[in-house]
């Protein structure tokens, strides 16, 4: 029997990452970049491929170090990215517990670490991780040269694009991967291995549910762009781009990219044939080039398919012109970077473009037609303090959005906040689960004015205040149902636990 050429993996840490909110409340996403891969690897290499959804399956270390041992690839990809950007770097807690585990015991798989975290800090994660290599990149080139070698010779890996090694002990770099470009994504991304994952065993978070009688299961995510144009320091979703990495990087390239509507439109005939209502449409920013997003609403149109889908703009993108068509394309729910209440704290942080659009006005339009919001909100950017962080939640509040985010800000790796804190000498998580908004280990960044303590508290009990506001709960419970409004009173029955906060 000829051996398995790749096998693709996306680990688990979720029971770390989340804590009690991995039982019901988190949400399992199909991993999107290990579909892409895959794809990528059997449609345009014609490598036998497979794919080991370790979250999905809840496998244990052990249990998924078997597994790859069982099918034995010449590969074992391990892909580390999230299904927002900053999840990245909390899923390498997964990567170390189960590449300890393969390498201690199964020594003889060769491993390939793929990712946003990876390619931001590629010395620093080789150095750290008992793994072979390290792709720097978005990977599918990296991954097909790499096969193409024998991976046991140095001279062969120094043709690799892309990626990092080490020879004689001492960690080693090729020239960076080729981006690919926009006229080549549908012929190198030929869309996602959807009959490689178990799609049975997805499930979308609470708040989407609430627009499908609360039915989580079953649900599909996929891309429609990469990258993203903005460059909030905050945000890591172009590492893998070409941005913000330590060292290594051709950066003049151009990150953001799209697949045609009409191609992107047979991503979504395969998942309607699955029989999958919820669906998140994962792109940074979908709502940005109407001639993109406008035209695959329109084809989502004219298919029917009734699907409950959930998608990312900017306050600055939405229009109202657009509003009609998003919603008759099935987008229920608009997640809108909102980050802070004062204008100061969001300019300083490359937001402030949108300084001149009346917030309020924007939300009540949106909902005006019949779609939802969630409001994401940072606390603790540079330049907060408690009256700033009050201002956030005030706004909240006040908009009253039918679910809302409440992050800590963290320097997340590939992001320029990180790079300032490195040059800065901030504190800085000293494990990776630490840069998870969820986990006991949380660490969120201290302001110029507070302590990390003090943000971390903050967020906390702006969680609580937020989500058992009667005015918030009597809104849900007369849009969506009774049942939607106990769920989010159970939710808030969980107290996370946290290191810092002295638990």
């Amino acid at each position: 029997m000829k051996q398995l050429d790749i096998l693709f993996i996306h680990p688990n840490a979720s029971k770390k990452v989340y804590q009690s909110l991995s039982n019901n409340y988190a949400a399992i996403e199909p991993p999107i970049w290990v579909g892409l891969l895959a794809q990528h690897a059997r449609m345009i290499n014609g490598k036998s491929v497979r794919i080991l959804d370790c979250e999905a399956g809840q496998l244990t270390p052990e249990e998924s170090a078997a597994i790859i041992n069982d099918h034995n690839p010449r590969l074992a990809v391990i892909v580390v990215y999230g299904q927002q950007p900053s999840a990245s770097t909390q899923n390498m807690q997964g990567v170390r517990d189960l590449s300890t585990i393969l390498h201690d015991s199964y020594g003889n798989i060769k491993t390939l670490l793929v990712g946003l975290h990876p390619s931001a800090v590629s010395r620093r994660t080789l150095d750290l991780e008992k793994v072979d290599f390290v792709c720097q990149g978005e990977g599918p080139y990296t991954i097909s040269a790499l096969l193409e070698t024998n991976m046991e010779d140095i001279s062969q890996l120094k043709s690799v694009p892309g990626l990092w090694y080490r020879e004689d002990g001492r960690i080693k770099c090729t020239t960076p991967a080729q981006i690919i470009p926009q006229e080549r994504l549908e012929v190198e991304l030929p869309g996602i291995a959807w009959d490689l994952l178990p799609m049975e065993k997805y499930r979308t978070s609470n708040w989407h549910a609430m627009s499908n009688e609360n039915d989580k299961q079953p649900f599909a995510s996929l891309y429609t762009s990469l990258g993203c144009p903005f460059k909030c320091s905050f945000c890591c979703i172009n590492a893998p781009f070409g941005n913000n990495n330590l060292e290594n990087w051709d950066y003049g390239r151009n990150k953001f990219r799209f697949w045609d509507p009409n191609f992107v439109i047979d991503e979504f005939e395969k998942i309607h044939q699955m029989g999958i209502k919820n669906v998140k449409i994962a792109d940074e920013m979908f709502v940005l080039y109407k001639r993109h997003f406008m035209e695959l609403c329109n084809l989502l149109i004219d298919r029917k398919y009734g699907f409950n889908i959930w998608a990312y703009a900017r306050i600055d993108t939405v229009k109202e012109e657009y509003l009609e068509t998003l919603k008759k394309a099935g987008i229920n729910w608009l997640a809108l970077g909102i980050e802070s209440g004062n204008t100061v704290v969001r300019k300083d942080v490359v937001k402030g473009k949108f300084t001149e659009v009346n917030i309020r006005d924007l939300v009540a339009k949106i909902q005006g037609y019949g779609i939802n919001v969630i409001g994401n909100y940072i606390f603790g950017l540079p330049e907060d303090n408690l009256e700033t962080m009050q201002d956030t939640l005030d706004l909240a509040t006040d908009l009253n959005c039918e679910f809302a985010n409440f992050y800590s800000a963290m320097a997340y790796p590939g992001s320029k906040l990180y790079l300032d804190a490195l040059k800065e000498h901030w504190d800085l998580p000293d494990e990776y689960v630490g840069y998870s908004q969820h986990s006991y280990e949380t660490k969120p960044l201290p302001t110029k004015h507070i302590t990390a303590t003090e943000v971390l508290k903050f967020r906390d009990d702006a969680f609580v205040e937020y989500f058992k506001n009667e005015k918030y709960l009597s809104m849900v419970e007369n849009k969506f149902s009774t049942e939607t409004r106990h769920e989010l009173e159970k939710m808030t029955e969980i107290k996370l636990k946290r290191k810092l906060l002295g638990d």
